[in-house]
């Protein structure tokens, strides 16, 4: 065949394939068109209607439309969310367009009104009329939690906290801070029986007499309570199980001979596994302080660590031999750590069972039986059983052997503790931690909203302004050498005292100040076994009305 044959052939060739190709790509760029303008027409009518959707949205939904209740959900933002000064203003800069912000407040607004919050709490607390503890006419049927607390400088806290004695009866958990209320907050440079004991007389003689002190092993607070008993305002002392059990602890371990070698190889074990592949075996930080509080973590840490340290030679380089040289000392202390637990777990039981139930007869029992485990002669049972038949005592004697008694100072403990590092900032002022206390306790209404804003700034100038202020002083004096001595000015500054105002006895549905009086009735008072009886009327003369 010729060559021209064959190059008509193949260009006869050529020009079916282009045209058989040309239909197929024209017929993809049309259908890719199409698509492309449905995508985009999809698209457009989608971001159309989020914007209906959000404008449905802000239609429905409730407008901050006053600022009661723009101050109840700053509240609830700072109280229950547990956020930040400037992060609730952020917040609600964001959601301004939902609830109908106009403008968010700034971080000094929602400070303020936190601060308001606590005053209007104690200056305007009302305390319900409890019910009567042990048959006594006069209790308001709380139990006051007392505890004091330090900041930074040389303010003491001193607050008071009331819980329903009856808790354990209408609730099945253990009391939260929402379950308490604050009734007095105070600072000074130091606290002592005698001056414990004056304040504690100021707010009997507003909120009335409660039916039982809880505190801790401090030895001004039982002294104060003494003192208010030699003043014919006695009251019963619950001592706090948490420190109870820290005490026990202690004088049974301080000083054993493991001890300080334990402590310490503890101490060095957490150098060596920082920064390495060990790391996730550090041991958890202990409180020098409250050391006993809560040395029975660092204690179940090690007896975990030593498991993974079984008998046997262990290969070179091997993750065990990097373990081993870690742990140091702790080996040698298996006879320290081993005691230690067996003699803490039951009472870490008990105290769970305890501060869930409160200390009842049904109570008492379960923690009898977990004690057993500790050998007879141990200080620890020992202790531990005779501090449980003081309490039953207790509870006998107000009526709540059955019921619970409330035994655990926890509330006032997390208090400070949430107090301190939330809303304070980076000076840890004491007045300034007093001052927001007030505030996180309770449940928040909208009645506190409205009482908020009614507090004037002038009033709340009274009390603020007068204070002692270290985050002023550090920001006058830090830039401005020479000028030390003004230091001094604050010194004679009043520190913060917050009590409930007293209100007319006429209106008031406690007797308050009762103290002498017994001896100006007439009348037979209820027995404490007949406490569903009415309780008759007493004559009091015109010198307590």
């Amino acid at each position: 065949m010729s060559s021209k044959s064959k190059l008509k052939k193949s260009r006869k060739t050529w020009k079916g394939k282009a045209i058989t190709r040309g239909q197929g790509e024209r017929y993809q760029r049309k259908e890719n068109l199409r698509i492309k303008k449905e995508r985009d027409r999809y698209k457009q009518e989608a971001r159309e209607a989020k914007k209906q959707l959000e404008k449905e949205l802000l239609r429905n939904a409730t407008p901050v439309c006053n600022k009661e209740n723009l101050v109840y959900v700053s509240l609830k933002l700072f109280l229950v969310a547990n956020i930040g000064f400037r992060a609730v203003s952020r917040v609600l800069g964001v959601l301004a367009d939902y609830l109908g912000i106009a403008k968010a407040p700034c971080t000094q607004t929602i400070i303020n009104w936190v601060t308001r919050l606590s005053i209007t709490r104690i200056q305007n607390f009302v305390q319900p009329a409890g019910p009567r503890i042990g048959g006594n006419p006069f209790s308001n049927g709380f139990i006051w939690m007392i505890d004091t607390s330090i900041g930074l400088g040389s303010g003491k806290i001193l607050t008071v906290l009331a819980l329903n004695a009856n808790h354990h009866a209408l609730s099945e958990s253990a009391p939260t801070l929402q379950k308490v209320n604050c009734i007095a907050v105070a600072v000074a440079a130091s606290w002592t029986g005698e001056t414990i004991a004056d304040f504690l007389q100021k707010v009997i003689a507003t909120t009335g007499r409660p039916a039982a002190y809880l505190k801790d092993g401090g030895t001004d607070l039982a002294k104060a309570v003494r003192l208010l008993a030699e003043r014919d305002l006695p009251g019963l002392c619950i001592d706090d199980i948490s420190h109870t059990i820290a005490n026990l602890l202690k004088h049974e371990y301080q000083n054993h001979p493991l001890f300080e070698t334990f402590m310490s190889a503890c101490g060095k074990t957490s150098k060596r596994f920082k920064q390495t592949i060990l790391a996730c075996l550090a041991p958890p930080k202990v409180s020098t302080k409250a050391r006993f509080m809560n040395l029975h973590r660092l204690v179940k840490w090690a007896g975990q660590v030593l498991r993974h340290s079984p008998r046997g030679r262990a290969p070179e380089n091997s993750t065990l031999s990097k373990l081993r040289a870690g742990i140091g000392q702790i080996p040698e202390c298996k006879a320290f750590i081993s005691r230690f637990l067996r003699d803490a777990n039951p009472l870490l039981a008990s105290q769970k069972i305890l501060k869930t139930k409160g200390f009842s007869q049904d109570s008492y029992r379960e923690c009898r039986k977990l004690v057993e485990t500790i050998p007879p002669r141990s200080p620890v049972r020992t202790g531990f059983i005779n501090w449980m038949e003081k309490q039953l005592m207790l509870a006998v004697d107000l009526g709540l052997e059955n019921t619970g008694m409330p035994i655990s100072s926890d509330n006032i403990e997390s208090l400070f503790g949430v107090s301190k590092q939330h809303g304070t900032g980076e000076v840890k002022d004491a007045n300034r931690i007093a001052l927001r206390i007030p505030a996180m306790c309770g449940e928040l209404t909208r009645k506190d909203a409205q009482m908020v804003l009614d507090i004037s700034v002038k009033e709340q100038q009274e009390i603020v302004a007068t204070l002692p202020s270290l985050t002023r002083q550090r920001r006058d004096l830090l830039p401005n050498p020479g000028c030390l001595d003004e230091v001094l000015t604050d010194e004679t500054k009043k520190n913060l005292e917050l009590i409930p105002r007293s209100k007319k006895r006429s209106k008031n549905l406690i007797n308050l100040n009762i103290a002498g009086c017994y001896g100006k009735m007439t009348g037979t008072l209820i027995d404490s076994q007949k406490r569903a009886t009415p309780l008759p009327k007493l004559k009091i003369s015109k010198t307590l009305a």
